[in-house]
């Protein structure tokens, strides 16, 4: 079965070579049960700063980015918004859906032209009681994504702040960039206040880590790339 997200596209957009069955959360899953799961997905195309769902809509569906970026964030009681994270394509969003009834506990924002492949909550179901091998495969499968959160958990407790940011950025270079001859470029932009926290410390803080960074070589600009150089340990 060929992939009809390039003709959903367009040329001028690039889209992932990895289809649904080569997705994180549906990895080692059999021919027939890759097959349902694209004929049972549902495709939408959002574009640049689109909201897929809002902070506290019911989770009733679950998407997968076929291609595009899209920003998860936070608006606390006070009103100001936090980003949490940034996904790419082969992530998915959603995934409160797997659990039982709830609301999705951030926004989720298009930050470019974005296809994504949803499944609703109830064909999802149907498709786990008819093949129970999906199931228990996207099971595995989160547990691997667990051990994924841990090690970003780890990063955290490094005393120093500017290793734990020059940590931060690293992963989010290797997920989200492109690799260079010196290390890893980030061509989007990713604001201090952001950064404060993703790395948990306060923006001033960052403000000063990320001086030091350029200092000492660590990170560089050349104009509204940020350029994080790889070290031997890293």
């Amino acid at each position: 079965m060929g992939c009809v997200c390039e003709e959903l596209l367009g040329k001028d957009v690039p889209v992932s070579p990895e289809c649904i069955g080569n997705l994180w959360l549906f990895r080692n899953l059999e021919q027939e049960d890759v097959l349902a799961l694209v004929s049972a997905a549902e495709r939408r195309i959002y574009q640049a700063r689109e909201v897929i769902f809002h902070q506290g809509d019911p989770a009733h569906r679950m998407f997968l980015i076929k291609a595009g970026r899209v920003k998860l964030s936070k608006v606390h009681e006070d009103g100001h918004e936090i980003t949490l994270d940034m996904r790419k394509p082969g992530d998915f969003l959603g995934e409160q859906m797997l659990s039982e009834e709830t609301d999705y506990p951030v926004s989720a924002v298009c930050m470019e032209r974005t296809l994504i492949c949803g499944f609703t909550r109830e064909r999802f179901e149907a498709l786990v009681r008819e093949r129970p091998n999906i199931g228990l495969q996207v099971i595995r499968n989160l547990s691997e994504r667990i051990h994924l959160l841990t090690d970003r958990a780890e990063s955290l407790s490094l005393s120093n702040l500017e290793d734990r940011l020059y940590r931060i950025l690293v992963a989010v270079a290797k997920e989200h960039g492109r690799r260079t001859a010196r290390g890893y470029a980030i061509h989007f932009p990713l604001t201090h206040e952001e950064l404060s926290f993703l790395v948990g410390a306060h923006r001033v803080s960052i403000t000063r880590a990320m001086g030091k960074l350029r200092e000492t070589g660590r990170i560089s600009r050349e104009g509204r790339t940020l350029l994080i150089c790889e070290e031997p340990w890293s």
